[in-house]
C-alpha cells in the first residue's frame, strides 16, 4: 500500500506584510512538499476582521510570490469557512464530545478568584459539562470541548521530540463563542482535516496549541497530521527578532535588493543543516530538506552571511533571469524602467558586474557606465580625478584611441603609451578614466568598459570629460 501524499500548508494572519520568520515557515513547507511531490497549499487565517484586509492579504501574496513560493490551488479564507467550523461543533455537541456552557463571564471570574485564593488550578471548570440538557436555561451560551481530564497527549513532534501535556492542564476549551463564531483552536483543526494536510510545519509558539487540537482530532476521529515545530528566529544578540534588529517583513529586503534565490538559500539555512553545505540551488534544496535536519534551538539572522549567499547566486544566475528580477526590482521600488538601449548595454556587460555584488542597488552602481546616459554625471569622488592635467592626459589620449583597433590588448598598449611618456604607471590613468567613462570612483575594469560602449561612445565621453 502506498503512502499517502505530503500535503503541507503556511496559514499566515493577514499583518499587513509577511513577517521574515512566516516565510522562512512557508518556505520550509514548501520545500518538503516540493521534494516530495505533494502539495503546498496556502490558507490565510482571516478571522480578525479588523486586521484583514484585502490588502494585508495582498501583501502576503505579494510577498510570496516574490519569494518563488508557488502554492498548489487557490488560497483559502478561514473567515468563509465558519459554516463549515459550526457544523463541526454542533457534530461533537451530538456525539457527546462537547457541551453548551451556560456561564457567565462574571461566574467565570469568581471561580477563578476562589481557585486562586484555596491555591488550586484557575483552568475553569464548567458546572455544565455533564448537565442534563432538559435544564439547560434560554440564555447565551458558549461551545466547549469535553476535554479529557486524566492521562497526558503526547506531542509526538519531529523537531522537538516527545512532548507530554498533563490532560489536567488542559481546560474545555471554547469551540464557538456565544454570538456562534468558531474560535481559532477549532478553525485551525476543521481546515487542516479538511485540506488533507498530513504535516503541520509551523513556529514553536503554537507547540501547546498542539496538545489542545489533538483533542479535537480525536474527539472528531481524524487522523492527528505528523507536527514539526520550529524555533522561531532571533536578532545577532540572541534576543526574538523585532524591529530593533532592522526589517521585519520580505518585501523590506525585496526593496533592498537582495535576490530571491540568495534569500531562499540563506532563508533555508536558518534553523536546517544538510552536512556542511551553506550555498545550494532550489533543486539541491527539495531534494536535501527533511524534518531531521532543523536544529531546536532559535536561529540568529545574521546578514553578513545573507549578502554572502547572495553573492555567490548573482555570480552564478542565469544572465536573462537576473535581468527579469532587475526589472522587477526596479518596479516595485518605483525607479524608473530600463530603456532599450539600457537594457542592451546591461545584457552585454553583466559578465562584467555579477561578481562581487550583493544586492541590485550595488548592480546599479556598478553599471552606472552603461545605464547612464551622456554627458556623465561624476559623483563626488570622482570628479576629484578629473583635475586639470588629468583632462590635457584624457585630450592627448583621445587620438592615440581613435587610431587604435578595438581590441583590449589594442586599448592598453595605446593608454599604456600615453602614461608612459608622461612617467606614469598605467593604474595612475585609470581614475580619470573611469571618471570619464563611468562617472564612479568604482567601476569594472577601463578596457572592459570601453568594449563594452564601443568607440564611438568611449570617445565621446572623453571628449565631455574634457570640458
Amino acid at each position: 500500500m502506498s503512502e499517502a501524499p505530503v500535503v503541507t500548508r503556511f496559514a499566515p494572519s493577514p499583518t499587513g506584510f509577511l513577517h521574515i520568520g512566516g516565510a522562512r515557515t512557508a518556505l520550509f513547507n514548501w520545500l518538503y512538499a516540493r521534494g516530495r511531490g505533494g502539495k503546498f497549499l496556502l490558507r490565510i487565517e482571516d478571522t480578525d476582521r479588523a486586521r484583514s484586509t484585502p490588502e494585508a492579504t495582498q501583501a502576503i501574496l505579494d510577498g510570496l510570490t516574490w519569494l518563488g513560493l508557488d502554492w498548489d490551488g487557490e488560497p483559502v479564507s478561514q473567515f468563509a469557512r465558519a459554516d463549515r467550523h459550526h457544523e463541526v461543533a454542533e457534530a461533537m455537541l451530538a456525539s457527546g464530545n462537547a457541551y453548551k456552557c451556560f456561564a457567565t463571564q462574571d461566574e467565570i471570574a469568581v471561580f477563578r478568584e476562589a481557585a486562586k485564593a484555596e491555591g488550586r488550578s484557575t483552568l475553569y471548570q464548567s458546572p455544565w459539562r455533564d448537565a442534563d440538557p432538559a435544564t439547560h436555561p434560554d440564555a447565551p451560551y458558549v461551545v466547549r470541548l469535553k476535554a479529557p481530564r486524566d492521562g497526558a497527549t503526547v506531542i509526538a513532534d519531529q523537531v522537538q521530540g516527545d512532548v507530554t501535556v498533563k490532560n489536567a492542564q488542559l481546560d474545555d476549551m471554547v469551540l464557538l463563542r456565544s454570538d456562534g463564531t468558531p474560535t481559532y483552536m477549532l478553525a485551525v483543526v476543521v481546515d487542516d482535516h479538511d485540506m488533507g494536510v498530513t504535516h503541520v510545519i509551523r513556529g514553536d509558539d503554537h507547540l501547546n496549541n498542539a496538545a489542545r487540537q489533538m483533542q479535537i482530532y480525536r474527539a472528531m476521529g481524524w487522523d492527528v497530521p505528523v507536527w514539526a515545530h520550529i524555533p522561531l528566529i532571533h536578532g545577532p544578540d540572541g534576543k526574538k527578532l523585532s524591529k530593533r534588529h532592522g526589517a521585519l517583513g520580505v518585501e523590506e529586503y525585496r526593496d533592498m535588493g537582495y535576490p530571491a534565490a540568495g534569500m531562499r538559500n540563506y532563508l533555508a539555512r536558518l534553523g536546517w543543516s544538510h552536512g556542511d553545505d551553506e550555498f545550494f540551488t532550489d533543486a539541491q534544496a527539495q531534494a536535501w530538506f527533511d524534518l531531521g535536519g532543523i536544529g531546536k534551538s532559535p536561529a540568529r539572522f545574521d546578514f553578513k552571511k545573507l549578502e554572502n549567499l547572495c553573492g555567490q547566486h548573482f555570480a552564478g544566475m542565469d544572465d536573462a533571469a537576473l535581468l527579469r528580477e532587475f526589472e522587477g526590482f526596479l518596479k516595485a521600488t518605483q525607479r524608473s524602467p530600463l530603456g532599450e538601449a539600457q537594457k542592451e548595454g546591461l545584457a552585454q556587460a553583466l559578465l562584467l558586474l555579477k561578481g562581487g555584488i550583493k544586492t541590485f542597488p550595488q548592480l546599479i552602481e556598478k553599471a552606472n557606465f552603461v545605464l547612464a546616459s551622456r554627458p556623465i554625471e561624476p559623483d563626488e569622488k570622482a570628479a576629484k580625478a578629473l583635475d586639470d592635467v588629468s583632462r590635457r592626459i584624457l585630450a592627448e589620449l583621445t587620438p592615440h584611441l581613435q587610431n587604435a583597433s578595438w581590441t583590449r590588448d589594442a586599448l592598453e598598449a595605446a593608454v599604456g603609451t600615453v602614461a608612459e611618456a608622461h612617467g606614469l604607471k598605467l593604474g595612475k590613468l585609470a581614475g580619470p578614466l573611469r571618471a570619464a567613462l563611468a562617472g564612479r570612483s568604482v567601476s569594472p575594469s577601463v578596457f572592459d568598459m570601453m568594449l563594452v560602449i564601443g568607440r564611438y561612445e568611449t570617445l565621446a565621453r572623453l571628449a565631455d570629460a574634457q570640458g
